[in-house]
């Protein structure tokens, strides 16, 4: 149990001295003893003796006598202090005076002399009092000042004595009360608990307020509601069950009150006992579990105390918030409990306390507290060790935060050695335990280097030398016992800690069992395992016990992951550059996740970033191996997302377990591209010995993996992408031919060179895909996809087919495109090739040298219909140009003619004054070059299909003086026809444009048909007498007036003016003007 406090003798009554120990006062150095015989002695507490015997004792156990030096000197003793015993005493320090209660009456005495100075007539018949001191503001003044309270409980009043600044008040109050005041307790400066036989009440000395304390309702016990005390009755209160026997007569225990921390009193009656607030409160706390009702009761900073009966001799000290049982300090025959209050004296806050029986004083010496959380620690107390450290202020602990931290750590190390897996890593996610040290506590297959599996320690620091102490080593197992392999952990030093003190009949953690059943657990070892194997199993973290431990494991680290991502980007890199310091703990904001050797030693120029890095990496590195070993089918997912494995580590693992696609997934993800496409190589290559998985047989997962890298990595891909081409150039090519952003923004100089050194047709293929598809404009693409296309139809290993399907792209391109060098492809392009004379027509057509490209058609390629074509195509692409060239001349200038009125007849007469290449078609059928005959027919279906597209100047000039007019009769009918539609499409659009006029100025004048003939300039504003201008605000008379579109009428020289804004009025009269 804890050793908190140190019973040390301080004095005991001589043998021959017969007087028997009434009361105690300790205050300073000056200890005051009230005798049975009304005698008062007066002791000074040798301070520096006592720390000396302190220092020395090294057992609770009490010395029958105290030792031969002196702890404490009499200075005095008054005989006739009192007429009978002391029975209490108590001083009011700023006043210099001695309160004592003797013979029914309350004395004041000389602090000093200890001479009797006033005794308190109104206390005849007093049982009890109370002193307090307290710093109170004035209510008039707000200046503060001392104020101390004397409360005397006499028969069924309380008496009331005021020292404000040390002088005493003449008004002595009195509160009447239900029942004969028993005890007497200071909550606040302004309120007193008054314990009586019916119960405690709290009253208010100020508005004389009595409030008496009931039970919660959730304290009512079956018997009080057989007898119909439910809930809300009087706690402590004498019920007719506590009466005796007739002739027996009855007891009545006495009511024991005593004030806790931030106002909180705990209230005691026989064994019963309640906590309440300040305002009576009940709090939700559980009865202190006292088998005998209590001799007294008291509060030591951070304690609960209480002074068991006299026969028992037991001091017990408890923890005020869980009420567990502490330490039992044996005080032979002791009745009497004194612990000096904070506001009489600092010094005596939280130690020093006394007991004494009627013979003996005892002093209890507090132990250190850091020493206390320590030895809980040592005895596997944590959650005690955690509920004192709450209790106490951060001044008396360095590192209070931390120190919490610490000991919930080391519980959850408890829990997890009892096989609480789950318990013991949630607990490290509650105390944001640094990784590192949860990861240390598995073996090697999980942990890695960093397991503590093989050595003597588990890196517990502090915790260890706390529990190694003076004895040396810790328990251990036989030295006999069979060694376990390397990847079975031993029991560690905690654990053997642990279950020794469980042995010796601690109170701690039990031994190591079987993993407990929690939410994740199903039955997980035999219920009843052989000697033999439970003594193997005894350390061991093996077989279900690891998958349990790991599982849990993984959601620590998950947690751990989303911690760190807070403070560290993707690339490695602190999101806060340089990170922000806590000043209170000089750590940053991610100090927690670091291990706490890092802060041991003062290091000014830590690399914070690079710390936290190897902790992400550490974690996302043993996140991999749990979920290798528990959940295989969540290690895919963890590294397919950002992380920062080891790819060492996570490339030897996945490889072992075949998990090839994973292991590319891995690769990718870590940028490690070169290794990812060497294991692909092999495996599609089907280079490996063992036989691939189907998924990488061949050149497609290659591709696939090419095409999703970045175009910088473009000499990477022209590396790896050859041989996927030369086994299917289709699937290849594909990584260039690909509709992504990738494969659109790799280098394409490159690419050509690359394709061009493998195959040319693979450049030819290319180039169309970038200047077809990708519209590329870079000329010279242009100008070598031309030139491949006429080396290919050129060479003699081109198939008749193929030459036919690449005249087709070529013809298609030197239409379409106007980036290649015109002049260079046709010095290229041969006379004597039959399949190139239309593509030579092109080019010539696109130099515009139109009579040469039909040359070609007429006499070449013999082709009366293309020509026809051509001349079509031609001809309407001019008739568009002069159509824009007219609109363009007539909006310079600012034609009022709508675009719709140009006529047709303008259009023939623009077209007429150019070249006409069906002139130039009908001069070659007629005048044609030397060797080459006259084509009446095709003059002449010329002239009848497109006669009217032929000038009327030159057309007759061409025709033979021979020639019978009935072969030109189709072409007068067709000029006749074409003039007639000419001459009434102007009419038709010359009447269109009158009634569009007319619409127009039918609108103007009347308005559109919904105003019904009053729109427009019809349209009409009334103005009464007394309508004002909404401008100027004056009448509108006789003046001119404005309506605007909207209706509102304005003057007319307010046009353009604000609302309330006056402005000149320049016409005036009778007129009205409409805008």
């Amino acid at each position: 149990m804890l050793s908190a406090f140190t019973p040390q003798p301080l004095h005991e009554l001589k043998p021959k001295d017969k007087s028997r120990i009434e009361s105690l006062l300790a205050y300073g150095d000056r200890l005051l003893v009230g005798l049975n015989t009304g005698a008062l002695r007066v002791y000074r507490v040798n301070e520096q003796q006592v720390i000396q015997e302190q220092d020395a004792s090294t057992s609770e156990a009490v010395p029958a006598t105290p030792t031969k030096a002196k702890a404490v000197e009499l200075l005095r003793e008054e005989d006739k202090f009192g007429k009978k015993p002391v029975q209490q005493l108590a001083i009011v320090k700023e006043a210099n005076l001695l309160v004592s209660l003797s013979d029914g009456y309350v004395s004041l005495h000389d602090l000093q002399t200890y001479q009797l100075v006033e005794r308190l007539e109104q206390t005849r018949s007093a049982i009890c009092f109370a002193v307090t001191s307290n710093v109170i503001k004035d209510p008039e003044t707000n200046i503060p000042g001392l104020v101390s309270r004397l409360a005397v409980g006499v028969k069924r009043k309380i008496s009331l004595w005021t020292w404000q600044d040390m002088e005493l008040s003449e008004n002595v109050e009195e509160i009447a009360l239900e029942a004969a005041v028993k005890s007497l307790t200071w909550l606040t400066g302004k309120k007193v608990v008054v314990g009586m036989d019916g119960g405690f009440s709290i009253v208010d000395i100020e508005t004389k307020e009595i409030v008496p304390v009931n039970k919660p309702a959730s304290r009512a016990t079956a018997v009080e509601e057989a007898q119909g005390e439910l809930a809300g009755v009087r706690f402590a209160a004498v019920s007719s069950s506590g009466m005796g026997y007739m002739g027996m007569g009855s007891w009545v225990p006495k009511p024991l009150a005593t004030r806790l921390s931030d106002n909180e009193i705990l209230l005691a009656k026989d064994v019963n006992t309640m906590f309440t607030d300040a305002e009576g409160k009940a709090l939700e706390k559980r009865q202190i579990p006292w088998s005998l009702a209590p001799e007294a009761v008291g509060y030591s900073y951070p304690y609960l105390l209480g002074l068991q009966p006299p026969e028992r001799g037991q001091l017990q000290v408890r923890n005020p918030e869980t009420l567990t049982l502490l330490q039992t300090i044996s005080v032979p025959q002791a009745m009497l409990l004194h612990v000096p209050q904070p506001n009489i004296s600092l010094a005596h806050a939280g130690k020093g306390f006394l007991v004494a029986s009627d013979r003996v004083i005892w002093r209890m010496n507090a132990m250190p507290y850091p020493a206390q959380i320590d030895q809980l620690i040592e005895k596997g107390r944590f959650d005690e060790a955690v509920s004192l450290l709450g209790l106490l202020e951060d001044t008396l602990i360095d590192d209070k935060a931390g120190r919490i931290r610490e000991v919930q750590i080391l519980k959850a190390i408890n829990l997890f050695e009892q096989q609480k897996y789950r318990p013991a890593l949630d607990l490290f996610s509650d105390a944001q335990a640094p990784p590192e040290r949860v990861i240390a506590l598995y073996p090697r297959a999980v942990a890695g280097d960093l397991s503590s599996f093989e050595r003597t320690e588990t890196g517990l620091g502090e915790r260890e030398s706390a529990a190694n102490g003076k004895n040396g080593k810790p328990e251990g197992g036989s030295k006999d016992a069979p060694k376990e392999p390397p990847s079975t952990p031993q029991k560690s030093v905690l654990g053997r800690l642990v279950g020794s003190h469980k042995r010796a009949g601690s109170d701690g953690p039990t031994p190591k069992t079987p993993a407990k059943q929690d939410s994740d657990n199903a039955s997980i070892k035999p219920s009843t395992p052989s000697k033999n194997g439970a003594a193997e199993k005894e350390g061991a973290l093996e077989g279900e016990d690891m998958k349990q431990a790991t599982r849990a494991l993984c959601s620590f680290l998950a947690q751990a992951r989303v911690q760190i991502q807070k403070h560290l980007s993707v690339s490695g890199e602190l999101k806060e550059q340089p990170p922000v310091m806590d000043p209170e703990t000089g750590k940053p904001a991610f100090g927690h996740l670091l291990p706490q050797s890092l802060f041991a030693s003062d290091t000014p120029n830590v690399d914070w970033q690079a710390e936290l890095l190897r902790v992400a990496q550490l974690v996302d590195t043993t996140l991999f191996r749990a979920y290798m070993l528990a959940l295989p089918s969540l290690a895919g997912p963890l590294f397919r997302l950002d992380n920062f494995c080891e790819p060492e580590v996570v490339q030897a693992s996945l490889y072992e377990s075949h998990r090839y696609g994973d292991l590319i997934d891995f690769l990718h993800g870590k940028k490690l591209h070169r290794q990812a496409l060497e294991l692909l190589t092999k495996f599609g290559r089907g280079e490996e010995a063992m036989d691939p998985p189907a998924g990488m047989r061949g050149p497609e997962r290659t591709v696939a993996y090419l095409k999703q890298l970045p175009p910088e990595l473009i000499e990477l891909v022209l590396e790896f992408v050859r041989w996927p081409i030369e086994d299917s150039p289709d699937t290849g090519l594909s990584v260039f031919l690909a509709d992504s952003d990738n494969a659109e923004k790799l280098d394409r100089e490159k690419v050509l060179h690359f394709l061009a050194s493998i195959s040319t047709s693979l450049q030819l293929r290319y180039l169309e895909h970038i200047v077809t598809e990708l519209a590329d404009p870079n000329p010279a693409y242009h100008q070598t996809l031309a030139e491949l296309y006429l080396e290919y139809i050129k060479s003699g290993d081109t198939s008749e087919p193929d030459k036919l399907a690449a005249k087709t792209k070529l013809e298609t391109f030197l239409t379409t495109s106007t980036k290649y060098n015109k002049a260079r492809i046709f010095r290229l392009l041969p006379t004597d090739n039959q399949l190139l004379h239309e593509s030579r027509a092109i080019v010539l057509s696109v130099m515009g040298n139109h009579k040469q490209a039909l040359s070609i058609y007429v006499f070449q390629l013999s082709s009366p219909q293309k020509a026809e074509e051509y001349c079509n195509r031609i001809y309407l692409a001019q008739q568009a140009q002069v159509a824009d060239s007219c609109l363009l001349d007539n909006l310079g200038a600012k034609s009022h003619h709508h675009p719709a009125a140009l006529s047709a007849v303008d259009l023939e007469v623009s077209a007429e004054s150019g070249e006409n290449v069906f002139a130039m078609l009908l001069g070659l059928y007629l005048s044609p070059p030397d060797g080459e005959a006259k084509r009446w027919a095709e003059a002449l279906e010329l002239l009848s299909k497109h006669g009217a597209r032929l000038p009327a100047s030159s057309t007759l000039d061409l025709m033979p003086s021979d020639l019978a007019v009935k072969e030109l009769a189709s072409y007068f009918r067709g000029r006749i026809r074409h003039a007639t539609s000419l001459l009434r499409e102007d009419r038709i659009i010359a009447s269109l444009e009158a009634v569009r006029k007319a619409d127009a100025e039918n609108v103007l004048r009347f308005g559109t048909e919904k105003d019904a003939g009053l729109g427009g300039r019809m349209k009409r504003a009334v103005i009464k007498e007394e309508d004002h201008c909404p401008v100027c605000f004056k009448r509108f008379g006789a003046s001119a007036v404005r309506v605007k579109p909207s209706g509102e009428v304005v003057h007319y020289g307010c046009i353009g003016g604000k609302p309330g804004e006056r402005t000149g009025r320049g016409i005036s009269g009778i007129g009205r003007a409409w805008g």
